[in-house]
């Protein structure tokens, strides 16, 4: 049910949620999680009055919290995986492009099958816009779906390649600067406490030395470092990354990355003695994100330089106390390459494309609704189709941009078409969880995290 306005948004909570004190406060648990939360969080998403919708998510979020669902950041965790007291395990990130609150329910339950502890979940900023979910709306589907699911504990939602666009930036780096620190800001006060910094569109392999081609890049992410470090809720230390090496360029090097970890703490030095730097680091080692598609629409087979990627993952915790290096743009690899991520010592691995894919080629995705997304993509998008690309190639890389204009007819899927397509993922999500060696670590979770609840302000429509 989408409740279309406050009166029945309240009627909905009534003998279920109590708001008061500024709080929210649980009274029936099992009728929230097996019927309210449902019902808040497609008011949240599709309501059509904003205060409505608003409402709802503060009762999704501090409804959570009430049952011990809070946003937290991975940095403690991170710190010990620099210390060395921790490791063996890469930590999956994982993008959710459509159908957000069922998805989500997937990972959480193949999570808790597992006896999983990390695992965090992502949005980038261009997925933001073509999926048309803004931060509180990402983070409300999220915490619901945990919530659904029974999880209980902290949530990681990360702000994934919060990047700078080079060529808005050549344009006018004022204003291209300020649009990520808006998001930056959006994203905090949304509950994202990790951060993916993406300055390394701007490294520029033309200069003649590394410092010179690293410059742009370790300077603005410092600046954007010290721009979280004063948005951070108190008691909190966002996790942020930062990048040394765009995905889809050259490969990084040992050399790059002391370049860019020495003039980016050269420079964040400069706005505070205090400041605490990035947590992790991303690099390139072969990988591009979504994967290359051939003229029939397949991928094609990318190899990994795993002996880089186990360089730069030794290099930043030994010299730099860094978790270690971060893969992007993963979720097209073959299944055999997995577990050769954590034995490499990687932190941390981001998975999108994959998990998109499985959707649109589900047996049961509805084949009427993918002809109808795939002809508005001939349609609307035919201007991004390159000349050489076969239409098989075209749809692949420009599926992804079906999710936003659609959301409504995805998330309403029937029940037995979606449940079979959660399955599908929920069984990926089990054997990556596996791979990726963090079956199991529940208990390390429970250690090294303190979740801080940090307080919201009740809408003005709640207090009527």
């Amino acid at each position: 049910m989408i409740y279309e306005n406050m009166d029945q948004l309240k009627k909905g909570c009534e003998f279920i949620l109590a708001y008061d004190d500024g709080d929210v406060r649980v009274l029936n648990e099992s009728r929230f999680q097996e019927k309210l939360i449902d019902d808040l969080i497609h008011t949240a998403v599709f309501s059509p009055d904003p205060a409505t919708s608003q409402a709802a998510g503060f009762l999704i979020r501090r409804g959570a919290a009430g049952l011990g669902i809070i946003s937290a950041s991975i940095q403690s965790l991170y710190e010990a995986m620099g210390r060395k007291e921790l490791g063996g395990f890469t930590v999956p990130a994982i993008n959710i492009r459509g159908i957000t609150y069922h998805v989500a329910q997937a990972v959480f339950r193949a999570a808790i099958k597992g006896n999983v502890g990390p695992v965090i979940f992502e949005i980038a900023r261009s997925e933001i816009g073509y999926t048309k979910q803004r931060p509180q709306e990402y983070a409300c589907a999220v915490l619901a779906a945990a919530v659904k699911s029974g999880w209980c504990g902290p949530v990681f939602l990360q702000g994934d390649h919060f990047q700078i666009n080079a060529k808005k930036f050549a344009a006018d780096a004022e204003k291209e600067t300020s649009a990520v620190k808006d998001l930056i800001k959006e994203a905090i006060v949304a509950g994202f406490y990790n951060i993916d910094i993406d300055t390394s569109t701007l490294v520029d392999l033309s200069q003649p030395t590394i410092k010179d081609q690293q410059r742009t890049n370790f300077t603005l992410a410092a600046e954007l470092t010290a721009l979280i470090r004063d948005q951070e809720p108190e008691g909190i230390t966002v996790s942020v990354g930062g990048e040394i090496g765009e995905v889809g360029g050259k490969n990084s090097t040992v050399d790059e990355l002391q370049v860019f970890m020495d003039g980016y703490l050269e420079e964040l030095k400069k706005r505070g003695e205090a400041c605490k730097g990035i947590s992790k680091i991303s690099v390139q080692t072969g990988t591009t994100h979504g994967g290359i598609p051939l003229a029939d629409g397949t991928v094609a087979k990318v190899k990994i330089d795993f002996e880089v990627l186990q360089k730069l993952s030794e290099t930043s915790r030994t010299q730099y106390g860094l978790s270690g290096a971060v893969q992007h743009g993963a979720s097209t690899l073959p299944d055999e390459a997995f577990d050769r991520f954590p034995a490499t010592g990687t932190a941390e691995i981001h998975l999108a494309t994959g998990f998109q894919n499985m959707i649109y080629d589900s047996k049961a995705f509805p084949a009427k609704l993918r002809a109808k997304i795939y002809n508005y993509l001939k349609d609307d998008l035919k201007d991004e189709r390159k000349e050489k690309d076969t239409e098989e190639q075209f749809i692949y890389k420009t599926r992804k941009k079906g999710f936003g204009p659609f959301k409504m007819e995805l998330w309403h899927l029937p029940s037995d078409v979606r449940n079979q397509i959660c399955t599908e993922l929920e069984r990926q999500f089990a054997f990556l969880f596996d791979k990726l060696k963090v079956n199991g670590t529940r208990p390390v979770l429970d250690k090294f995290i303190k979740p801080v609840d940090v307080p919201l302000k009740m809408p003005d429509a709640l207090k009527d």
